[in-house]
């Protein structure tokens, strides 16, 4: 990974040119397959899917990644990304699965469902993990320790009775 903005301004243009293509598969497969416009298939929510849960929140983590730093979190960040993408990539896969086997006329099992569930529990994973990295990014510093007085001013420390007088040259 360059740097955590060119990886998040990456996944943001690539969920945008996915989502881009996915609009156009879907127009051109149905058409192609003589599917009758305006019938549901799954092959829609893919376009709209990519856009809401890949280029969009990838543009605010932009924004997020510059005022908080959230990479400094390296692990939890890196547990973010991870999550984030395979759920978004799962559940688009399951849906142009789905949306392809309705347009072509044939049964989809149950297993298309589960698998598209797994990718929903992992963006929802992520979005938790983004959650603690929001938090942390967040809490106030810790105060700094108090410093004794003896530590302060070695004056003091020689002789308490000058503590706070002007050093002599």
């Amino acid at each position: 990974m360059k740097t955590p903005l060119h990886h998040l301004l990456v996944s943001a243009f690539v969920y945008a040119g996915l989502g881009v293509a996915s609009g156009l598969f879907y127009r051109e497969f149905t058409q192609l397959n003589g599917f009758p416009e305006g019938e549901f298939t799954q092959l829609g929510l893919t376009h709209t899917h990519l856009l809401a849960l890949g280029f969009f929140p990838f543009l605010i983590l932009l924004g997020l990644e510059r005022l908080f730093a959230l990479s400094r979190f390296r692990r939890r960040f890196r547990w973010f990304l991870g999550l984030y993408h395979a759920g978004v990539i799962l559940t688009s896969a399951m849906l142009i699965v789905h949306g392809v086997l309705t347009v072509l006329g044939l049964e989809s099992s149950k297993m298309i469902a589960g698998v598209a569930g797994l990718g929903h529990i992992a963006i929802t994973a992520a979005i938790i993990v983004l959650f603690f990295t929001l938090r942390s990014a967040i809490a106030p510093a810790a105060p700094a320790p108090a410093v004794p007085a003896t530590a302060a001013d070695p004056a003091a420390a020689a002789d308490p009775a000058n503590a706070g007088a002007p050093a002599r040259p």
